[in-house]
Formats: structure tokens, sequence, C-alpha cells
């Protein structure tokens, strides 16, 4: 454990009952940090984020896109609460180490290749400078989008009294970083991201795609560690430059709504002005815990029906009519992405339809263009609802053209599963509610029972093993009660979505399965 003398302030690290000992400390990228925390708020049942009122669905896009390891973007009109949002996120972030005096906020145990020049030229940095710990509410660097914002606000600028006391103009040290170099090991919030000139904006395509800065006046390439918030107004808006769509394909956009008239009027009363006693000024919330790599590791499964139904959905926006721009790989890499999401959100085990959902919508938002006729610039809620609407119009194509491929569901009885079907869900046993659809249920109905075990059947064949991670293996091979019918459920839904496309089986007796509908235009 390294001397106090380095250390600027005592850290009491409740896990660990005594003061931050650098030894067992672990470094971890900022996208893990905040995925633990909010595993960790959603297994303990508590709120992820208590300061924002109402909006519940954005709220919800905003966690799905963090626990995937993206970057939101969130858009609305002005006065909605993006910018609070936004900052109330560093309320997940912990405490963390950085090396005293270091611009960049380098961690303490990084190799030097991740330092910055200064901490670089030292043999012990830790040592020479000593040690800070900052609180996540610090981990946060802001940059107001206008029309004067530019490379040095974005990046940085040349210190002139660097190059008067000697160094060479191309040297890094020359270089003073600002906003993004600030929020290294922390969170960057673009705000207003549209009212930067679009020449400016691809700046942070690097960042985003990369991870590093490049600086080519310096022949200097920075790697960096943050998460991106970006806000913007929708397109029809004064003062608003298009995004390029190689960057807008590396954000998850966001709808951000005015708060429902009752959350409104709550938080009317709660934020009225007052005088506030000494007692409530200056009450920091606890600082959440270190994470370790297991607590952060994905423990869902996806069965082979959902991956298929995400990665088919999302070929399908290619092609669909009302679509102009269509949508990248890392569109379907990132609907799977928040398809776990949206399990680990709800405490379950294994995907079903509507966890793909959720995904597909949240990663098409942003990275498919609608028909401009069938757009409505001045009501950018309903334009964001009929994006949700194409979502699911494309997984009810893919039924539809799934229900006639040849030997879907083996020598499965299609018309008296459907009936099956219908029994099951008109039945008193079943409470399809809770995602969960035990065996010895399943096993009453012959037809079901030979689909379920035939779409377990083909697992193998179906996805290459050697690509799911251990985890995500046992888990769809699990017999363990709760795993296996929550497995019974996914199957279960997606029958039902066959057999209406079929026709064997009435939309109107599906309770809460989830039935994809069709666009109507």
């Amino acid at each position: 454990m390294f001397p106090n003398r380095f250390l600027r302030k005592s850290y009491n690290d409740k896990r660990l009952g005594s003061s931050f000992n650098l030894e067992s400390y672990q470094p971890l990228p900022v996208a893990y940090q905040l995925r633990g925390s909010i595993l960790r708020r959603i297994g303990a049942g508590q709120p992820v984020l208590p300061e924002i009122d109402g909006r519940e669905e954005t709220k919800a896009d905003v966690i799905r896109a963090l626990l995937s390891g993206a970057h939101p973007y969130l858009v609305s009109e002005e006065g909605t609460g993006k910018t609070r949002l936004a900052r109330s996120l560093t309320g997940l972030l912990p405490e963390v180490p950085v090396i005293r005096g270091c611009p960049y906020h380098d961690d303490p145990k990084w190799p030097s290749e991740l330092l910055c020049p200064r901490c670089r030229e030292s043999k012990n940095p830790v040592k020479e400078f000593g040690i800070d710990l900052v609180p996540g509410t610090k981990r946060f660097s802001r940059i107001q989008g206008n029309e004067y914002t530019n490379e040095a606000k974005l990046l940085g600028l040349k210190d002139i009294q660097a190059i008067v006391d000697g160094k060479s103009p191309s040297d890094p040290q020359v270089f003073t970083g600002t906003g993004v170099f600030r929020a290294n090991r922390g969170m960057l919030f673009v705000d207003e991201l549209p009212a930067i000139r679009t020449k400016v904006q691809v700046l942070l395509h690097p960042i985003l795609e990369e991870k590093k800065a490049i600086l080519e006046e310096y022949n200097w390439e920075h790697p960096l560690d943050l998460v991106v918030i970006a806000t913007g107004n929708p397109a029809n808006f004064a003062h608003v430059n298009a995004i390029p769509r190689p960057l807008l394909d590396r954000l998850e956009t966001v709808y951000m709504d005015l708060p429902e008239e009752d959350v409104e009027r709550e938080i009317m009363l709660k934020e009225t002005f007052r005088i506030r006693t000494g007692q409530t000024a200056g009450i920091q919330a606890e600082e959440p815990p270190y994470s370790t790599v297991e607590e952060i590791s994905r423990r869902v499964a996806a069965p082979w029906w959902i991956m298929d139904i995400v990665n088919k959905a999302v070929r399908y926006s290619r092609i669909c009519p009302y679509v102009e721009s269509k949508a990248s790989i890392r569109a379907t890499n990132r609907a799977l992405d928040h398809t776990y999401a949206s399990v680990e959100m709800e405490n379950m085990w294994i995907a079903n339809l509507r966890h793909a959902y959720y995904g597909l919508r949240l990663a098409l938002r942003g990275r498919v263009g609608l028909r401009t006729d069938i757009i409505d610039f001045d009501n950018p809620r309903k334009t964001f609802k009929l994006g949700d609407e194409l979502a699911a119009d494309f997984m009810w194509n893919v039924f539809e053209d799934m229900r006639s491929e040849a030997g879907l569901l083996g020598n499965c009885d299609r018309q008296k599963l459907g009936a099956e079907l219908s029994l099951l869900l008109s039945s008193e046993e079943l409470d399809a509610a809770c995602g969960q659809v035990p065996w010895p249920v399943v096993s009453r109905y012959d037809e079901l029972k030979k689909a379920v075990n035939w779409m377990s059947k083909v697992t193998p064949d179906k996805v290459n093993q050697a690509l799911l991670g251990e985890p995500e293996r046992k888990l769809c091979n699990s017999d363990e009660a709760g795993i296996a019918d929550e497995c019974n459920y996914s199957a279960v839904e997606m029958l039902a979505n066959i057999c209406v496309h079929d026709g064997t089986f009435d939309e109107s007796k599906a309770g809460p399965l989830f039935i994809p509908r069709k666009f109507k235009g």
C-alpha cells in the first residue's frame, strides 16, 4: 500500500473496510463502471435515475444504452431536462484515483502508453506527483455547442508560453487539452450537438469509434477513456446542422419529451424557490462502490430464435419502403446488445420478443432515415413514435416471411399447436405476465411440447456455440427452475406469433404475450 503522503485525503472504502488501497485497486473503463453501478441498483431494487421524475421510457432507453456500453444522444425540444439527465448520470460513477496534477486524470495504475506526455516522462509518476481522489460528480466535462464551437474548444490549443520558454510548437507538451481531454476517465457532455458546425462534429468520430483523440499537427494520437452523452434539438429547429451519418451511427438516439402533467406538478412543488436550511444543503449521495469484472460480466442469454428475429428485422429495415437511409451492421450489433440490456433491466435471464423489440427500436432509431413524406417535422414526438412503430413492423414482416419457412418447427402440426396455445393462454393455471412458463404446464399439450423440444434440440445447429460466452452457453442449456421457465416463455411467445401469421391462433387471445403489429402507414 502506498504511504498516505501520496494521498491528499483519506478514502474510506466501505466494501474493503479500510483506507484506499492502491495495490488492491483495479482500474476499469468508465463504461464498465457505469454498467456495474446500474446492475447493482437494479439488483437491489433501487431506482437507477431517481433524480429524474417521470419520462420512464426515456430513462429506460438511456439505461439500456449504458448497459450496452453505448453513448446516448438525447433529442427533444428545449426545456425538457436533457442537461439535468446527463449530469445526473455522474451519480453512477464512483470516486477514482488520479495522478495529482495530471491534466487528463491519468490512472495511477495505467501502463505508460496510456499516460499523458507529462506523466509518461516520469519514471514513477505516483511517487513524484502523488494521488488525488476525484468523486463521480466531478468526472464531467461539458462542451456547449454553438456556431462558435471550434477545434480549440473541443480538443485543445497551443500553450504560447511553453513555446516562448523554448519548447517546439510540434511538441505534444505544448498542447493544452480542453473539453474532450478534461472528460478523460469520466463523461463528455456535448450539449446541442447539431448546433456545432458539421466539419467540427467529425472530430468526435475517432473518439467514439477508436477511443482516441487524433492530433495530426503533433503527429500524436492520445487514448481516451470516456462515455459521451450528447443532446440536440430535432432536425427542423433553427441553428441545427446536419450530423454526419457515420457519427450518428455511433450514438443511440433517445427521445426525451416533457413530463406528464401530474409529474410536472410534482417537479414544480419540489423545485419552487424556498429558503433551505444548512441541514439539507450540500448533502451528497453515497458514492457507488467499485465494481469487479465478475460483477459486470453478462449473465443473460438470447435463444437462437431471438437472435434470428433481431438479425432478420434489421435486414428487413434495409428494404422497407418507408425507409430511405439504411441501417449499418452496427445497428445489428447494437440491437442484440440492447436486447441483452433489456433482460438485465428486468432482473431476468432469458430474452423474449419484447426485449428484442426494445433493443431494435433503440438501435434503429438514429440509424434509419424515414421517408420525408411520412415525417411530421412540426411534431418530433409523433415522428419518434412512428419510428418505434416501424421497428415493430420490421418484426411483423420477419414473422410473415418465417411462417412459410420449410421445416421451421420440425413436423409440428400448426393447426393443433394454435388450438393448444389458445387453451393454454385462456387457462387459469398460467400467469404469463411473470415471463415464465413451467415445463409441467407445457408438457400437458402434445404439439406445444413437441415444438418447444424441437426449438431446444436444434440450438447447436442454429448458433455457433464457440461465439457465445460461457455464462450464455450454460443459461441456454440450463434446466434450472426459473431459467428454463423463462426460456419456455420465450419459446411460447415465438410460437404464438408464428401461429398468428399462420391464422391458427387468434391474436386477441395472446394476453401478455408480445405480438408485433404491422405498420398501417
